[in-house]
C-alpha cells in the first residue's frame, strides 16, 4: 500500500505528508517497512505535519528524532501540526539564556 506520510524515527510524534491529504481521510504512515495509520481530522497540506499521538500542551514536537519545537495547546492524532500549535525553539536567546542559568 502507497504511503500518505513517513516518519523518519520511530520517536517522532509528527509524521510529514507526502500529498495533500482530506479530512477524515484514513492515512497510511510509514516508518521504514512498519505502517501505522491515522485518521486526519482536519486537511493537511503536501509537506505539512501532522501529529500521530496526542500531544500535550508544553511537550516537544519530534521530527527526524529531534526537537523542532513546543506545541503551544494539545495537539490531537490526526491534527495538522503547524505554527497554529507549535512555538519554535531554535535560536530563541531567552531559553539559551535559561539553560546556562540551570
Amino acid at each position: 500500500m502507497p504511503a500518505d506520510a513517513i516518519l523518519i524515527k520511530k520517536e517522532d510524534n509528527v509524521a510529514t505528508a507526502l500529498r495533500d491529504l482530506e479530512l477524515k481521510r484514513e492515512a497510511v504512515i510509514r516508518l521504514d517497512q512498519d505502517e501505522k495509520i491515522i485518521t486526519i481530522t482536519e486537511p493537511i497540506p503536501f509537506g505539512h505535519k501532522f501529529a500521530v499521538r496526542k500531544i500535550i500542551k508544553g511537550e516537544n514536537i519530534l521530527k527526524y528524532g529531534e526537537v523542532i519545537g513546543r506545541a503551544t495547546r494539545d495537539i490531537e492524532a490526526g491534527a495538522h501540526a503547524h505554527i497554529q500549535n507549535i512555538e519554535s525553539l531554535r535560536g530563541r536567546g531567552d531559553l539559551e539564556k535559561e539553560a546556562s542559568v540551570s
